[in-house]
């Protein structure tokens, strides 16, 4: 939905009279039989929202914007939802909500170790939040706690100088207290995470899906972030088929984590780039590495350094930006 159909909505709240809904008879058959569970009721709409493919994170803020709260907007009169998403969206999502049961799934998730936290939640991180599309759910395998984040990303194939930077300067920020973000792809991203684990610091990787270890070469990664202390997380809920958008999409998680991004190596048109525009909607700090002008790697951290990002050649470059002692 563009921009131009929320202000819509907006202009037609007065105008338009939502019923009251009368969500009792929903709500208890939803609760009542696993009152063992300890929640915050509305985490189950979060879920059941989040599990429902075609409504993403600004359909999902339009709905609550003219519904009030999940649980409204979950449980909305086919014609005022047909209002906010469209005839089929509406036709779709009505007949999913009627074979879920978010609460059983909740309960099989946390049965599986993984932790489900919705923007309602104190658990949910400030500048993730504060993205204009934040996701409406993360899945969370490990602690992702409420840390000083900051992201290091770069090529899958860096040189042998991309690998030498990345390890020293991720392991010196984990050293000064950063929690690492990073993508958990090969080159640059997984040097990243063992370079903080290996300072005995924090590390969150940020995949497509968090019960899907990609690349698979990275299991022993995978699990040895978890067992450090620091997580796994994704916005997809386990289970699903993991298609080449989520990793674009998740790219905007690595960079709105993250007080600021370290660009290492990347070709022009790279992931990596993609990664550094996000920060920049964003808001964030970008930092890049010069490289070599006859290297193609060095394509994306240079057309950063051009359009103003702070050039990094050694640690104290980034620590002096946060105000921190080298």
């Amino acid at each position: 939905m563009g921009s131009k159909r929320i202000c819509n909505i907006k202009k037609d709240w007065h105008r338009w009279s939502v019923e009251t809904l009368d969500l009792s008879s929903h709500h208890d058959k939803l609760l009542r039989p696993r009152k063992r569970l300890s929640m915050n009721n509305n985490l189950i709409y979060y879920l059941g929202f989040s599990h429902f493919t075609g409504i993403g994170p600004m359909r999902f803020r339009a709905l609550i914007e003219y519904f009030g709260s999940p649980s409204k907007a979950y449980w909305g009169i086919k014609d005022r939802l047909e209002y906010v998403i469209g005839k089929d969206l509406t036709t779709a999502f009505t007949a999913f909500r009627s074979g879920f049961d978010p609460v059983k799934r909740l309960e099989e998730l946390r049965n599986s170790n993984i932790e489900v936290v919705c923007q309602e939640s104190d658990k949910y991180p400030e500048d993730l939040k504060n993205i204009s599309d934040p996701p409406i759910c993360i899945y969370i395998k490990g602690v992702l706690g409420k840390y000083r984040f900051f992201s290091v990303v770069g090529t899958r194939l860096p040189t042998s100088y991309g690998q030498k930077v990345t390890y020293e300067l991720t392991y010196g920020l984990a050293k000064k207290g950063f929690t690492i973000v990073s993508g958990m792809a090969q080159g640059i991203d997984g040097i990243a995470h063992w370079a903080a684990i290996d300072a005995k610091g924090r590390t969150v990787a940020v995949l497509g899906c968090v019960d899907f270890v990609y690349p698979s070469i990275h299991i022993n990664l995978y699990n040895t972030i978890i067992r450090s202390g620091g997580a796994v997380v994704s916005e997809f809920p386990p289970g699903s088929s993991v298609v080449k958008g989520m990793f674009i999409s998740r790219n905007r998680i690595i960079s709105g984590l993250s007080r600021g991004v370290l660009v290492v190596e990347g070709g022009g048109h790279s992931g990596t780039l993609i990664t550094a525009r996000y920060a920049a909607n964003q808001g964030k700090d970008i930092f890049a590495v010069p490289g070599q002008i006859i290297n193609d790697l060095s394509s994306a951290p240079n057309i950063l350094l051009k359009q103003g990002a702070k050039m990094v050649t050694e640690l104290r470059d980034i620590l002096e930006e946060y105000g921190i002692k080298p």
